[in-house]
């Protein structure tokens, strides 16, 4: 909810009031967001500066993050942003989740829509939120300017405190809130005014995470803990295949569980409605349902999806969209020497969550109320409204902690069923929980994918041209279809990473939208976790063929780029590079410069005689990352993604006759502790533009790790996950 009020009329407000109040900031749900914050700040006599800041009497700063904590840290590392330019004292900052509002919380690169997933975050706030707490400060500065009758510029802060140093007064931050007064225009903030790197007393600099100490006591609450008055559980069945529907339903057997409360047919399945989760859940089992069988999915099949696939790549006749074109490839390859092939092939993954997607709803009166964990309350909101047919300013999303997110909970499917089953009970309130099993099979996976590539090399070894095809599913077209249309049938997070900073005089990438019936869609790292495996493979393909260090060979196709060497020098030095391993090991090399962020890994890595698995002794990563607000977590960041790296090259989620074959971590592999090998990352000091950091570890693994099994074995791993058999023998 937001209220949007005249200058006038907010300033009659809060001088009645007696407080002051700008804009809009977190509140209970009983109340608008912008009466709650008023309220608040006239209660306590303090000041909301602007829609990021309130400043109590106390001296004590909230700050409201707007970004999604799933995790990765965001709640810290956004408000110390603002907390940086308004020179807070941190000790005495609260951080708020925001609610959802996109016109004051919205994220740039998402075109103003408050969603949280890309690396785009810390991309798309880093300058929004530092102007925002430099406004702040500059309207404390022109109130004690007032107060004391001296002009603002003699003033200066220090950590929550204003500063008269000709007269030696001091002034808290609670202080000037008594009495501050926001003008109608905040203060003009360019971001040249705003502190120098070498100034920053937070940005740089590592903090405790602020979510810690509810994560670890268990006082934080996620979606899958709300709890609401007469609130009712739901499960809903779902059929095997993906875009059938119910044709009849028997719930008859179902009534007979005890705390069944109702049945409800969906547009895509069968809700039930019962007194608790598990009576919900066995209910839903009892339920005979006749599906629709004309979804054209039924005919997928994993294997035989992989050769249509790789074949349609295969076929340099068949019409592709061009991603990206420098040169005149064709005829580059037509003069080359030799041309260098190789097809790859990556099958779907899931997310495997540790909190499964949930949701609550509250409809009744034309509103409708969700609490959820959810990445992308922006797009949330509209899809209720098309699901529901309301007008987006009757739907209030409120976003908990996600315990895990990766893109799978920028989808509203638990959204859906939640407000559906609660407007068909009018008004109580309705849970939807789903299982692991539900996840498994009715989540929405990472795209299968094939890969060709041909390189040719002139008579010295040289690259003259590279061509990139790549073939599968689109994850635009079905969750982002404007912005599919826009771009003439790309899907960047399908095809993203293909593009390189390598020195290349011709190159063409090519993607081909095979349409199948299976929805997929954005999964950590998403299309740089298969593009960079086929890209850096083939570069180590170059670097073999012509008897070069793959490493030297790197550096030299990255000469124009000092931020790329660096990273790839770090990382060979951390690894020693150089130094003779021992028997039956050896290291393998990769790069990675998407989401604006230059990382390089080097892997130690042996194969077992008797599986032919390769196994991961140690891995070494540099990553330059731009300003890295909090470097000890950039790290964590980057572990992290590097652990799924690793899993994508052993997972793989399978599909029979358009059914998923798994169900649960018994038949789908996850990395376990005990496999995780030592893991060093170094971030690189730097003042370049922030990058993203919690994907860039995941692209870099799978071709590290191939590279390496092929300086050891001189075989080639083209498949993910590993086609580990061919590996015995060697």
């Amino acid at each position: 909810m937001a209220l949007e009020i005249e200058n006038k009329s907010r300033r009659s407000f809060l001088l009645r009031a007696g407080g002051l109040a700008v804009g809009v900031a977190f509140g209970a749900p009983a109340l608008g967001i912008a009466e709650q914050a008023m309220a608040q700040a006239a209660g306590a006599g303090g000041a909301t500066l602007s829609p990021w800041v309130t400043i109590g009497t106390d001296g004590i700063v909230t700050i409201f993050s707007p970004a999604a904590e799933m995790g990765q840290g965001t709640s810290t590392a956004m408000p110390r942003l603002v907390a940086e330019d308004l020179d807070a004292d941190w000790s005495k900052v609260v951080v708020k989740q925001a609610p959802h509002n996109a016109k004051a919380y919205g994220n740039k690169l998402f075109g103003g829509a408050q969603v949280t997933g890309a690396s785009r975050t810390t991309r798309g706030y880093y300058e929004p939120l530092r102007i925002a707490g430099a406004q702040a400060r500059q309207v404390l500065l022109l109130a004690a300017a007032g107060n004391w009758g001296v002009p603002a510029g003699e003033l200066s802060t220090e950590p929550g405190v204003v500063v008269h140093k000709a007269s030696g007064r001091r002034m808290g931050y609670g202080e000037v809130a008594a009495f501050a007064r926001v003008p109608d225009g905040l203060p003009e903030i360019t971001p040249a005014m705003l502190k120098p790197l070498s100034e920053c007393r937070l940005i740089g600099k590592d903090a405790p995470r602020i979510d810690a100490k509810d994560k670890s006591t268990g006082r934080a609450v996620y979606g899958i803990d709300v709890r609401l008055p007469d609130m009712l559980h739901a499960a809903v069945l779902r059929p095997p295949v993906q875009r059938e529907r119910p044709l009849s339903v028997d719930d008859s057997e179902a009534a007979k569980v005890k705390g069944f409360v109702r049945a409800v047919t969906l547009p895509y399945g069968v809700g039930v409605i019962a007194t608790n989760t598990w009576s919900a859940r066995k209910a839903r089992e009892a339920l005979k349902v006749t599906w629709s069988s004309e979804a054209p999915a039924r005919d997928y099949t994993t294997d035989a999806v992989k050769k249509d696939f790789l074949a349609a790549t295969q076929d340099l006749s068949k019409p592709a969209v061009v991603v990206e074109k420098h040169g005149d490839v064709p005829a580059a390859m037509a003069g080359a020497k030799t041309v260098l092939k190789a097809d790859y092939v990556s099958g779907h993954l899931t997310h495997a969550a540790l909190e499964p997607f949930t949701a609550t709803a509250r409809h009744a009166g034309g509103k409708l109320e969700v609490w959820t964990s959810t990445q992308a309350p922006t797009l949330n909101t509209l899809a209720l409204a098309g699901a529901l047919k309301m007008q987006p300013a009757d739907i209030t999303v409120h976003s908990m902690l996600l315990g895990g997110g990766f893109g799978r909970k920028i989808e509203p499917d638990a959204i859906i069923d939640a407000a559906l089953l609660s407007k068909a009970l009018d008004g109580r309130p309705v849970k939807v929980t789903w299982t692991r099993e539900d996840e498994m099979r009715h989540g929405k996976p990472r795209p299968l994918a094939a890969q060709h590539v041909e390189v040719g090399l002139d008579d010295k070894g040289a690259i003259v041209a590279l061509h990139h095809r790549l073939a599968g599913e689109s994850i635009y077209a079905r969750a982002n279809p404007g912005a599919f249309q826009a771009a003439g049938g790309k899907d960047a997070p399908f095809h993203e990473g293909a593009e390189a900073l390598y020195e290349l005089p011709a190159h063409l990438i090519e993607y081909l939208r095979q349409q199948r019936g299976v929805d997929v869609a954005f999964w950590r790292g998403v299309g740089g976790g298969y593009t960079k495996f086929a890209l850096e493979s083939m570069i180590d393909e170059v670097a073999a063929a012509r008897k070069l260090d793959p490493l030297q060979l790197r550096l030299q196709l990255l000469h124009k780029h000092p931020r790329a060497q660096a990273v790839l020098r770090e990382a060979a030095a951390m690894a020693g590079w150089q130094r003779k391993r021992a028997a039956g090991r050896a290291l393998g090399v990769a790069y990675s410069d998407i989401w604006s962020t230059h990382a390089a890994l080097v892997a130690e890595v042996s194969v077992d005689r008797k599986s032919g698995a390769p196994k991961v002794h140690q891995m070494w990563c540099a990553v330059d990352c731009g300003v890295a607000l909090l470097p000890d977590n950039v790290v964590r960041q980057v572990e992290g993604g590097l652990i799924w790296g690793l899993e994508s090259t052993r997972a793989e989620l399978l599909h029979k006759g358009g059914e998923v074959v798994q169900s649960n971590f018994h038949d789908y592999p996850v990395l376990r502790g005990s496999e995780v090998p030592r893991i060093d990352v170094r971030v690189l000091r730097s003042e370049a533009a922030p990058g993203g950091v919690g994907e860039c570890g995941v692209p870099l693994v799978a071709p590290a790790v191939a590279n390496a099994v092929a300086r050891l074995t001189g075989k080639r791993l083209r498949t993910l996950p590993f086609a580990t058999e061919g590996l015995k023998s060697a």
